[in-house]
């Protein structure tokens, strides 16, 4: 009977140390198993507190890149302004140096027609006193004779059909007349007389000098004329069109083809 009662005895003495071990182990696995737990839901949020960052670095790298792309466009606008202003400046004063040159030249052409028309106060009164001093020279008989019949030969049939103007020819191409020269004693108001001037016979064709310049006639002269025009009419060599003409003052529709020569 004893021995059972010390048997219970330590029994419970066995259980007793025995069940706060095992209930110590318990709370231990509880409080590792709700510490496993506690660190996965902060890394769950974690991760849910890493998307809106995400998101918002995202936001703004695209906020900058449209910003950098508004500031390039408008960098290029204002480029593109800044050449067009300059290409209308350009144009603007292209267009005042044009006008400048086209003012420059309407005065050069008023004053050329100025001094033409000081030079047609001027010279009639020498050309006539010239052209009295070359009527009827004085030439000898075989002058006379050579003159005469250079000028009769070289007189049309048909005028018409015989003249040809330096277009039909070609196109002139021989000695041109400086312009100082040309306007001092050419044109339509500088008019002389063929009689008295140095004459000579160049090809077949009659030739005369004038202000120092060899006249060649390339076309005959009309068949209605005078037989002496030469002589007592006034004559004008001018430039017309495509080349140097002779006219006839008693005539001045007809144009005769003549070339030039030092």
């Amino acid at each position: 009977m004893k021995s059972a009662v010390i048997s219970s005895a330590v029994l419970s003495l066995i259980l007793g140390i025995a069940l706060p071990a095992y209930t110590q182990q318990d709370e231990k696995n509880e409080k590792h198993k709700q510490q496993q737990e506690t660190k996965k839901q902060d890394r769950h949020d974690d991760q849910h507190g890493q998307q809106p960052q995400n998101q918002d670095r995202a936001h703004q790298q695209q906020k900058q890149d449209q910003d950098r792309q508004q500031h390039q466009t408008r960098q290029q606008q204002n480029e593109d302004r800044g050449r067009q202003q300059e290409q209308r400046i350009q144009q603007m004063q292209n267009q005042d140096r044009q006008q400048q040159q086209a003012q420059r030249q309407q005065q050069r052409q008023d004053q050329s027609r100025q001094q033409q028309r000081d030079q047609q106060r001027q010279y009639p009164d020498r050309q006539q006193r010239d052209a009295g001093q070359r009527q009827r020279p004085d030439r000898n008989q075989d002058q006379q004779r050579v003159w005469q019949s250079t000028w009769q030969e070289h007189r049309a049939r048909n005028w018409r059909s015989d003249h040809r103007s330096w277009q039909q020819r070609g196109g002139y191409s021989g000695y041109r007349i400086p312009q100082d020269r040309y306007r001092g004693y050419f044109g339509p108001q500088h008019w002389f007389r063929i009689s008295g001037l140095p004459f000579a016979e160049y090809g077949g064709y009659p030739r005369f000098q004038y202000e120092g310049y060899w006249v060649t006639l390339q076309d005959p002269w009309p068949e209605d004329w005078s037989n002496n025009w030469y002589d007592n009419d006034d004559v004008f060599i001018d430039y017309r069109d495509d080349g140097y003409y002779m006219y006839n003052r008693r005539h001045p529709d007809v144009a005769i083809a003549i070339s030039i020569s030092m």
